[in-house]
């Protein structure tokens, strides 16, 4: 039995706050829509992203601490200028995290405190 992965579902408080943010930065527009719930799609193919709201939803802490809440996944995103994607992603509403480990990727915080990652092509 043949499994594709379709869609990935991101908690947060606000899922259209989220599927703001993420329509900005990708360019991809919602497909679908329910009471606390957001589906989009890139028109080009590939799994989609899903932001579901969740009343009890803990932001992670990034990097990881001890007894905090530690992240589940996050996102890799390519661009060609590192330097306008952090200020384009930062316009959008993300947040530069504090601690940035590598010299060629800057790592982020969405709307809801996930941390996502920019890298050069």
């Amino acid at each position: 039995m043949p499994f594709t992965l379709r869609t990935i579902v991101v908690d947060c408080h606000d899922a259209e706050v989220m599927a703001d943010f993420y329509g900005t930065l990708l360019g991809w527009p919602v497909t679908a829509r329910e009471p606390g719930w957001v589906l989009m799609r890139d028109l080009g193919g590939g799994a989609g992203l899903a932001f579901q709201a969740e009343d009890e939803y803990v932001p992670p802490v990034w990097p990881e601490e001890a007894g905090g809440q530690q992240k589940m996944l996050h996102l890799d995103l390519r661009v060609p200028d590192l330097t306008a994607a952090v200020e384009e992603a930062v316009a959008a509403g993300a947040r530069l995290a504090p601690e940035q480990p590598q010299d060629d990727v800057r790592v982020l915080l969405d709307p809801a405190g996930h941390p996502f990652c920019v890298f050069l092509e």
